[in-house]
């Protein structure tokens, strides 16, 4: 009896230890996966009421991996994939699937053109870089989160879907067009599908900072330089030695789908959530009275956006600022003896942005348009990208911009931008006659068909480069001069009358005084609305619509 007692001690003992053990091993797994899925969310929320970022980190710029090659990806080789991602994660390449991100196409609900088209590069799209991107797959698609093919072909599935170009840093700096026509990466290991990690800026920028041809290219406010950035005066959100934010701290992802954009791109990947990201989220304090250093600049919150006064210059690495296709970067003619090569290009450094009044709303071309509809007689430029909005727009704010320009052809008789292939003229002949007579045809008319050379314009919203408070716009910077801003001539705020006549409107001819006394005598003393100056009211501010007397 005592022995049969022992063994049946020893048995329970025996199923107790199996069973922590398969517990524990749960666990772990467990962790993993719960661990996974918090960095691959990427949902930061610094305002949330229960934030804490010691216990659920925003991923670092330029950092922090997940499920490495000593965790539950440490046994995957590069031969399985994406099949080995799509083994466990086919939910997630489905999400990613329907996003812009992989779509290249949308709904645009804050385009004033083309109301109710899909809209996006992939088709319709038009700008003053590379035109559009009929016939030139090959080199534009190179910048795509898939592995090859377009995103409308009728062969291309889940398995289609890049993983790596976001999620390993190491297959995205090698990640090349192949011979085959595929992209991937030149030279493959398995530490590319074991070492996975939730973006860094390194993998982002790899693609942005790079859009339109070359390092900082097109947006003016984003270069290579980002990565690694260790000035604050650079970019005081992504300065590695400060808060090295990565893109998503502010770009947050749900379900794949990513909120922020400039004005000139059309699609809007979360209908939702929307397009913007608002500096509010983290800094909520600047919206109140309290939140800036006087009173003056709190009057200019509800009208002024943070990125006019806190972006003071914009382009610390040269950007674009015109493109001529009739001409190669290295001066020789585009006429296919000298071979395929980059256009001439304009490109300058520390810019003092464009200002104009915006809703929200933009204006941007699509392929087929009559371009005669944009003519700005004042500049003799053809837009591809406006912002709506204007100082008497209750919706608008001031904000900063990138202004750009190119020299591109258009059809002579209906006045259609010309898609000219732009893999023609960059990777074969070289020839920009024969790359608008295969643009010609691409679209659908004659490759003989007369054209013309116009110069276009594009406004690009800028919101990176943020700098120290330090750096922010004084008064003077702005109401001191024209240098910066003609408040008077381009933004509104011109007098409707001659200065007499608006004294005399409502009482005898005083001394004179400087623009601020006189200023402050009538908005804040006298609490008189804008309109009886000028053209436009605010009257979100409550003040009198008309003078009536002392």
């Amino acid at each position: 009896m005592q022995e049969r007692k022992y063994g049946t001690l020893i048995h329970v003992a025996v199923i107790l230890l199996s069973l922590m053990l398969c517990l524990s091993t749960a666990w772990t797994v467990f962790s993993e996966e719960r661990r996974w899925d918090k960095d691959r969310s990427s949902k930061f929320h610094p305002d949330d009421d229960d934030h804490d970022d010691s216990a659920t980190p925003a991923p670092p710029g330029n950092g922090g991996g997940f499920g490495g090659g000593s965790g539950q990806h440490a046994a995957l080789s590069f031969r399985d994939y994406p099949g080995n991602c799509l083994s466990c994660h086919s939910d997630e390449a489905g999400e990613m699937l329907q996003s812009t991100h992989y779509q290249w196409v949308g709904d645009a609900p804050d385009m004033v053109n083309g109301v109710g088209l899909k809209q996006g590069k992939l088709t319709n799209a038009v700008n003053s870089y590379c035109i559009n991107i009929l016939g030139d797959w090959p080199v534009c698609g190179s910048c795509h989160v898939g592995r090859g093919k377009r995103p409308d072909d009728v062969t291309a599935n889940l398995e289609n879907i890049d993983c790596l170009v976001c999620h390993s840093t190491e297959y995205a700096a090698q990640r090349v067009r192949l011979p085959d026509g595929s992209m991937g990466a030149s030279s493959p290991t398995d530490s590319m599908v074991q070492n996975v990690s939730a973006p860094t800026r390194a993998d982002c920028l790899s693609c942005h900072a790079k859009a339109g041809g070359g390092d900082a290219v097109k947006r003016g406010d984003l270069s290579l330089a980002t990565i690694d950035n260790a000035d604050p005066f650079f970019d005081v959100h992504m300065d590695s030695s400060g808060p090295d934010l990565a893109c998503q701290r502010c770009h947050q992802f749900e379900s794949h789908r990513v909120i922020g954009k400039g004005s000139d791109l059309r699609p809007t990947d979360d209908l939702s959530r929307g397009p913007e990201v608002s500096c509010l989220t983290c800094h909520q304090d600047k919206l109140t009275r309290d939140g800036h250093p006087s009173d003056k600049i709190h009057t200019h919150v509800a009208r002024v956006a943070c990125q006019s006064c806190h972006i003071p210059t914009y382009a610390k690495v040269a950007t674009e600022t015109h493109r001529d296709w009739r001409t190669h970067q290295n001066g020789t003619p585009a006429d296919g003896v000298s071979g395929p090569g980059h256009p001439y290009t304009e490109k300058s450094a520390d810019l003092i942005p464009v200002y104009r009044f915006w809703n929200r709303l933009s204006d941007n071309a699509l392929l087929g348009d009559d371009i005669r509809a944009t003519y700005d007689s004042s500049n003799g430029a053809y837009a591809t990208s406006r912002p709506e909005g204007s100082v008497d727009d209750i919706g608008s704010k001031l904000f900063p911009f990138k202004y750009k320009t190119g020299t591109q052809p258009k059809t002579a008789s209906d006045n259609r931008l010309i898609a000219l292939d732009t893999f023609e003229y960059l990777k074969a002949s070289g020839n920009v006659t024969t790359a608008i007579q295969k643009g010609l045809v691409n679209m659908g008319y004659p490759a003989n068909t007369p054209y013309d050379w116009v110069v276009t314009d594009t406004y690009q919203l800028l919101n990176h480069g943020i700098e120290p408070s330090s750096a922010a716009l004084q008064c003077n910077d702005c109401h001191g001069g024209t240098a910066r801003m003609d408040l008077q001539g381009d933004l509104g705020y011109r007098l409707k009358a001659a200065t007499p006549s608006l004294c005399t409107q409502c009482h005898g001819r005083k001394k004179q005084m400087s623009f601020e006394k006189l200023h402050v005598k009538h908005v804040k003393d006298k609490k008189l609305d804008c309109s009886n100056c000028h053209d436009f009211s605010r009257p979100e501010r409550g003040l009198r619509m008309s003078y009536r007397g002392d």
